[in-house]
Parts: structure tokens; C-alpha cells; sequence
């Protein structure tokens, strides 16, 4: 079986998100049957605090296969995710996780709380890091440089 890697489609949500202002962060969710589900940031527009990339592509999987599981799903994420998006990650029972860029100040996969190490974690998919963490760093990178300039 070879790996294909689609990083690439969760960085185009990403460009797209930090085109709308929101922080530049995409997702992608796939399936046997392939791309189920893709979203970025929409935290601002929808003055939701929960409309992480990940979550929304999370919620828009599970309407469109009518099912609150995703077992034997990844996800494509251009930054770590965060203790939230790690839980509903844990919740969803997503498969395997593959992130880009890792996130010192507010991840929830290998920094902080690191949600899937935590005893009271039902569910740990396996996790992939590192993937096109140079392109997702330096979107990220010059979409807060542009915020404080």
C-alpha cells in the first residue's frame, strides 16, 4: 500500500482561512471512499469559538456519513491540535491523525495537556507530525506578522 499524503487540500483550506482573517489553520477528512470532509478556521465569521478547522470538518463527516463515529478515518490538519480538538479527535475515534506544524503555546498533542497520553482518554488515534510543518509554519508565521504590523 503506498502513502499519499493530503496535507496538500488541509494547506489550501488553510490559505483560504487566513484569506477570510481567520488564523490560517484547514483540515481534511478521509475515508475508504476518499475526501469526506474539508474545512478551515471560521472561529471570527461565525463568532464561534469552536469552529476550529478541525471540528468543522469533523462535524461535516460525521452529517454526511450519519454518524457520530469515524472510526477508521484521518485526519489532515496544518497545525496541532489543540486540547479541544484533540478531545473531540479522542471522541470522533478518528483513526489516525497527521498534523504540519506543532503549536508550543496552545497544542494539545504533544504539548500541553498532550490529550491522547491523559488516563482519562477512551480513545488515541495514531499520530503522524512533522508532515509540510515548513510550509504550514511559515503561512502561520506571516499571517501573525501581518496581524501586528
Amino acid at each position: 500500500m503506498t502513502f499519499t499524503s493530503h496535507m496538500d487540500a488541509a494547506m489550501a483550506e488553510a490559505v483560504a482561512a487566513g484569506a477570510r482573517g481567520e488564523v490560517p489553520v484547514g483540515a481534511v477528512i478521509i475515508g475508504p471512499q476518499g475526501v469526506v470532509a474539508t474545512a478551515g478556521n471560521r472561529t471570527r465569521e461565525l463568532n464561534d469559538p469552536t469552529a476550529h478547522a478541525e471540528m468543522l470538518a469533523i462535524r461535516a463527516a460525521c452529517q454526511l456519513l450519519g454518524q457520530e463515529r469515524l472510526t477508521g478515518y484521518d485526519l489532515y490538519v496544518t497545525l496541532e491540535p489543540c486540547p479541544m480538538c484533540a478531545a473531540a479527535i479522542s471522541n470522533a475515534r478518528i483513526g489516525r491523525l497527521y498534523y504540519a506544524a506543532s503549536d508550543p503555546k496552545s497544542g494539545g498533542v504533544a504539548q500541553g495537556p498532550r490529550v491522547f497520553h491523559h488516563p482519562q482518554c477512551h480513545h488515541a488515534p495514531e499520530v503522524y507530525d512533522g508532515i509540510g510543518a515548513p510550509a504550514s509554519e511559515v503561512l502561520l508565521r506571516d499571517f501573525f506578522r501581518k496581524k501586528r504590523s
